[in-house]
């Protein structure tokens, strides 16, 4: 990080708001108390952010999120995205979202989601009209694809640290890098460098569960969840339209898989593509301003998943790529690994140990898709 995320950290120690942790939700809650005229300091045991938030697709997902509070917060969290990205200068790469449907029971999935409140906006493309939107497509084989205007895609590599840069020079928010949160009893905050005091903390620690609150967290059956994601150098002048997603992504994006059309989807993606299932494989596919396609993911669960990639997995992700896009090339130029803290039973997780502290996770791999929602919803009801 550049030196204006350094230079006012040793010099103040009492603050309105405490961040724990400088992901995209603890982004989030530093905006959004910001720009309610909070001081704000932001707390991070690493040099920079590296873990969930800028190893994702940077695919702010508001299609095919689970009704209710997770769609509503994904629809408001691209809202601010809109308002944020030029002014902290990240790119909105492409927007919109193409669900290609290459079963019949695929297509009964989008019929009955056009059919939701969800569907408002979107459109049910017959291949033919896809192929004129969307050419990279294959679809000879597809019964359909949805299209949907509602998505927007940011490079997470870069979005993570422009978004600090801009909250720490035209908001003000302090950040303290490569400096752990070793206990907190607000308002005070013992770190590994000081004593700060604030009014309120969010801790906000992604998949740090033996950590802070750990007993608290012990309680919400949360596990971990690991994802292997690619980098792919398409042919030159291979252009994506927008995000890409297929079959498999129906019988797993709540919008989607909760509809009573998805069972039996989803009983012949067992037959027939059971291994990718096993792996928790569905395919997206986004683009980066250099060309370059970002590809993924499969899903692992476990208290500590291992951090090798399977080679396997790769090559069925690979697959099914192919087996969407017109590709002539497909070089795979980076491999790596993601975690984020995952549960059955909810997508985000807000506790209150006291009344000035909120511990704030979400618990679905949806971060950069709904924490500006989350955080306007912590503030709202804090």
């Amino acid at each position: 990080m550049t030196d204006i995320l350094h230079k006012p950290t040793r010099n103040a120690s009492h603050f309105d708001l405490i961040v724990v942790g400088a992901g995209i939700v603890g982004l989030a809650h530093a905006y959004t108390a910001a720009r309610r005229g909070l001081k704000v300091c932001v707390v991070e045991r690493d040099a920079a952010c590296v873990s969930a938030s800028i190893r994702n697709f940077g695919f702010v997902t508001v299609t095919g999120q689970g009704a209710g509070d997770t769609w509503r917060r994904a629809r408001r969290s691209r809202e601010v995205w809109d308002t944020v990205a030029p002014q902290a200068g990240i790119e909105v790469l492409h927007r919109g979202l193409y669900v290609r449907a290459q079963r019949p029971s695929a297509h009964a999935v989008l019929e009955a989601f056009m059919r939701t409140e969800m569907g408002e906006g979107c459109e049910l493309l017959t291949s033919a009209e896809a192929s004129l939107r969307a050419p990279v497509l294959q679809l000879d084989a597809a019964q359909a694809v949805l299209y949907s205007p509602h998505d927007l895609r940011v490079e997470s590599r870069t979005a993570i640290g422009l978004l600090a840069r801009w909250l720490a020079a035209q908001h003000g928010v302090i950040f303290r890098f490569g400096e752990a949160v070793l206990e907190i009893s607000t308002p005070l905050v013992r770190t590994s460098r000081a004593v700060l005091r604030a009014e309120r903390v969010a801790v906000c620690t992604n998949t740090e569960l033996h950590g802070l609150f750990a007993e608290r967290l012990s309680h919400q059956d949360l596990r971990l969840c690991q994802l292997q994601m690619l980098r792919v150098t398409p042919e030159p002048g291979f252009r994506l339209p927008g995000s890409v997603m297929g079959d498999l992504s129906l019988v797993r994006y709540p919008g989607y898989s909760q509809l009573p059309e998805a069972a039996p989807l989803l009983a012949q993606l067992q037959r027939e593509e059971a291994e990718s299932l096993a792996h928790g494989i569905h395919l997206i596919v986004v683009q980066s301003a250099d060309g370059s396609l970002v590809v993924g993911d499969s899903h692992h669960y476990g208290a500590a998943p291992e951090p090798f990639a399977q080679e396997h997995v790769d090559t069925l992700i690979l697959r099914h790529l192919r087996e969407t896009l017109k590709l002539q090339q497909a070089t795979v130029t980076a491999r790596w690994v993601g975690t984020y803290p995952s549960s059955a039973t909810r997508d985000c997780l807000i506790d209150a140990p006291d009344d000035s502290t909120r511990l704030v996770l979400v618990t679905s791999g949806t971060g950069a898709s709904t924490a500006f929602g989350i955080a306007e919803d912590v503030f709202s009801a804090w």
